[in-house]
């Protein structure tokens, strides 16, 4: 037989996937003639077929040293070298490929691939363009502009794309798997799960469908369903640190914290910089009431995407300014800056004054809405309303950074209250309730962009068996939109009072709140201003609460006056309100105020 009759022979068992067999023929046709560029070539796509990539550039190599005019075999060069994460050599051999055959749509799309891998999304856009204008029934290719579309934030168009390539090919299981996280992006969590479920009936061995799959359980709050996507992407993929990391996630949902906390453990043995489980650690570890180990781990969360994303903060605030790292201030001037949500805010402004004990002159900058409120905080000299210019200073911290930087413990929690008060210039006050014992505030929903606000927010029918309750007065102070649910769900009910329209900033609310015997509250900036402010306060949590409010216990060590209610199972408001309304029914029963909380107020 002559060498291309061999060669053929050797390329029949290659492309049937009896690659031993191809291995041997093209060993022995290179045994007869060493140079041959056909069985180098072919011989160097098999390893890197095999994961053998720096075998196959050295053979890809010399088939090219005797033959370089081969489209297909800097195609393949290309391949060889992105594999190896040497993208600049790739990108060279795949225009090379396209320079001696410029209608390889193969080419295009691989070239399309290392300029994405290297940042270069309009440069690779382009070039998946050119690959479908070639060829409009390349699935790949549809599939790959459409994760380009996606990354630059097009998702509609994204989204088009991928239902074009699965029209094309419905047997396409890339383009199903992306096409389910692109629809879980928008909230459609049932036809996402339908996706991710046909790419793994296509390709059972996906580990990251099956981890995509596990993220869409996971949203919907079916824990137990994702633990074991997860754990079944592992099995597949072994090194998956964002599996294990995931696996911990839905573990906390389920409540099960040490458990968790192990599996983030994982994930950092996996991938020790892993920012994402670093900061899950020290959310776990903070729940769990580690709050000296907690801390630590929690600093991570600013190189954390998930942590910037669910704040809505694209980067940690850049100061020329360094941070404090809590050494004797020596008369220097402090700037204390916030980084969450405003309850994190009042929650920690607290430590202001601990600040001021260092020798330091302290400024606090703050949201607008917060500065009356926070002008009354013991040993803070200045406020700053975000966003506008800042007066000078020389070193800087967050406010969540402080229990850190204090090394705090559960034991030295600064926790006496009150630690803000009323402005002189709040003239705010309710109208007098008629024959009640108490007069009760209410807020049933939490900040609608908070990424755990609709876990705890509840119902405003929830409240509606305690306002059967006689001898109490009712007071709203919702606000963030939500207000309107009262105006709906209350006609004829005129006993509560909707205080929104009169609540322009903290310190009015902070006025109409110590005008109050008790605030009950789901997790919200009002929990914690009533905490602060000294006054009863009865927060609902959901089954898995956030780290602050730790584990089973019914009182706060951050809140002295504070009382929660927990759910004792996921989505168990009605268990929660029918515990309220026992203990609101023995306060009203007492006819004493002060027995809200044990001890008195």
């Amino acid at each position: 037989m002559t060498i291309p009759e061999v060669l053929n022979i050797a390329l029949e068992h290659h492309q049937a996937g009896r690659l031993p067999q191809a291995e041997a023929i093209y060993r022995q046709i290179l045994q007869n003639q060493p140079s041959h560029p056909d069985a180098l070539h072919l011989l160097g796509v098999l390893a890197h077929q095999i994961g053998r990539h720096d075998i196959a550039l050295e053979l890809i190599g010399l088939a090219i040293l005797h033959n370089p005019g081969i489209s297909d075999y800097h195609l393949h060069m290309g391949e060889a070298c992105r594999a190896l994460g040497r993208l600049e050599e790739a990108v060279g051999h795949y225009r090379q490929a396209l320079t001696l055959k410029p209608d390889c749509v193969e080419a295009w799309n691989s070239l399309g691939i290392a300029l994405k891998q290297q940042g270069r999304l309009e440069e690779s856009g382009a070039c998946y363009r050119q690959a479908v204008a070639l060829n409009p029934s390349s699935a790949d290719a549809l599939n790959n502009l459409a994760n380009i579309l996606k990354v630059q934030g097009r998702l509609e168009e994204a989204i088009a794309c991928y239902r074009r390539a699965l029209a094309l090919d419905t047997g396409h299981p890339e383009a199903h798997n992306n096409l389910g996280v692109s629809l879980q992006d928008q909230g459609k969590l049932e036809e996402a799960t339908a996706h991710f479920q046909r790419a793994l009936a296509l390709k059972p061995a996906y580990a990251e469908a099956h981890f995509n799959l596990g993220n869409a359980l996971n949203e919907a709050g079916r824990h137990a369903e994702a633990i074991e996507c997860f754990r079944t992407s592992t099995r597949f993929k072994p090194d998956y640190a964002e599996a294990y990391n995931n696996v911990g996630d839905a573990l906390l949902g389920q409540g099960r914290v040490a458990e968790a906390a192990e599996s983030f453990r994982s994930a950092l043995r996996i991938k020790p910089d892993y920012a994402e489980a670093h900061y899950n650690l020290g959310y776990a570890l903070l729940l769990s009431g580690d709050l000296a180990r907690g801390f630590e781990e929690y600093e991570w969360r600013w190189r954390s995407d998930v942590f910037l994303e669910s704040t809505l903060q694209e980067r940690r605030p850049v100061f020329r300014q360094p941070p404090w790292d809590g050494s004797d201030l020596k008369g220097q001037t402090i700037l204390l800056y916030p980084e969450q949500g405003i309850g994190d805010a009042i929650q920690f402004v607290r430590y202001a004054p601990m600040v001021t004990q260092r020798g330091g002159r302290v400024i606090v900058a703050c949201r607008t809405e917060l500065c009356r409120l926070f002008e009354t905080v013991p040993g803070v000299s200045q406020i700053a309303s975000v966003g506008s210019p800042l007066p000078e200073f020389h070193v800087q911290a967050s406010l969540l950074s402080l229990p850190r930087i204090f090394r705090t413990t559960l034991e030295t929690i600064p926790a006496q209250v009150p630690y803000v008060s009323l402005p002189e210039s709040t003239r705010l006050a309710l109208k007098e309730a008629v024959l009640s014992v108490l007069k009760v505030g209410i807020v049933w929903a939490g900040a609608p962009w908070n990424k755990r606000g609709h876990h705890r927010s509840c119902p405003l029918a929830c409240f509606h068996p305690l306002w059967e309750i006689s001898g109490i007065a009712w007071y709203s102070l919702q606000k963030g939109g939500r207000e309107t649910d009262l105006g709906a769900a209350l006609i004829g009910e005129a006993h509560v009072q909707d205080l929104s329209e009169q609540l322009q900033d903290f310190a009015d609310t902070a006025a109409a709140i110590t005008q109050l015997d008790l605030v009950i509250s789901v997790d919200t900036a009002l929990a914690h201003l009533a905490g602060a402010l000294g006054k009863p306060v009865w927060t609902l949590l959901p089954f898995a609460p956030d780290w602050r409010w730790l584990l089973e216990r019914e009182d706060s060590p951050w809140y002295p006056t504070m009382r929660l209610f927990r759910q004792a199972r996921p989505g168990d408001w009605p268990g929660v309100f029918a515990r309220v309304a026992e203990e609101l029914q023995k306060l009203v029963g007492s006819g004493r105020p002060s027995g809200i909380y044990k001890g008195g107020v």
